[in-house]
């Protein structure tokens, strides 16, 4: 299933770089002083959390069949979704704030020894909710294309219904957001953007949320 995820990924990006500038319209330098505001809604990947938590591929098939264990399964990958404003102060600063969104769902499923599911419960999830400002460096201008890389910090509210160790099922910790390499093509006072970068996620060492999730995004933006 990764192995998939992971060439759509690939072939998504390739498509879209190959497309974005064939669509792209010109913004004049006199549109950049006049559409200093941006909104931009986009989606990401969860390669790390798809990584990190999937299905058991060992299941006990030779135990009697008395024994008990819970295993989960099922998977289920929301994926990023992200919602971003930024004020262009000139041609190479923005500065504003995100919010995305992500979830994983699965199934606990009892088997017994054979491997046999006996019951199942499928009301488990996490959720992660970061809220974080943003810079973005613009370092490449073109009517049609710009280039940039960006930065965030902020927090990330974890939840859902898995307990800690201290009987919490909501925490918050440090999120940061690495946008090394965005492209954006614009068509009008509209544009298409991909970024590639990392948003990492945690409490401290014992408590990983995230880490290097969300590698690619793309997204579709207003200026106004």
């Amino acid at each position: 299933m990764c192995v998939c995820v992971t060439n759509m990924k690939k072939i998504l990006s390739i498509v879209l770089l190959a497309v974005l500038p064939l669509v792209a319209a010109a913004e004049t330098e006199i549109d950049r002083t006049i559409w200093r505001s941006e909104l931009r809604i986009g989606w990401g990947d969860q390669l790390f959390e798809s990584l990190m938590w999937h299905k058991p591929t060992n299941i006990a098939t030779t135990l009697p069949e008395s024994y008990r264990a819970v295993y989960h399964e099922n998977y289920i990958y929301t994926q990023h979704i992200w919602l971003e404003y930024q004020y262009r102060f000139n041609r190479w600063f923005s500065f504003g704030g995100m919010v995305d969104g992500s979830a994983v769902l699965w199934d606990d499923v009892t088997r017994n020894g054979k491997g046999v599911e006996v019951s199942r419960d499928p009301k488990h999830n996490f959720y992660n909710i970061v809220i974080m400002p943003t810079v973005r460096f613009t370092y490449f201008h073109h009517e049609n294309v710009n280039l940039y890389s960006g930065l965030g910090l902020g927090m990330d509210i974890n939840g859902g219904s898995e307990k800690n160790a201290y009987g919490q099922t909501t925490e918050i910790g440090a999120a940061v957001n690495v946008t090394v390499f965005g492209v954006s093509a614009n068509y009008g006072r509209w544009f298409w953007t991909v970024d590639f970068g990392g948003l990492t996620a945690l409490r401290h060492t014992n408590y990983i949320y995230m880490a290097m999730s969300r590698i690619m995004n793309v997204g579709l933006g207003v200026r106004f």
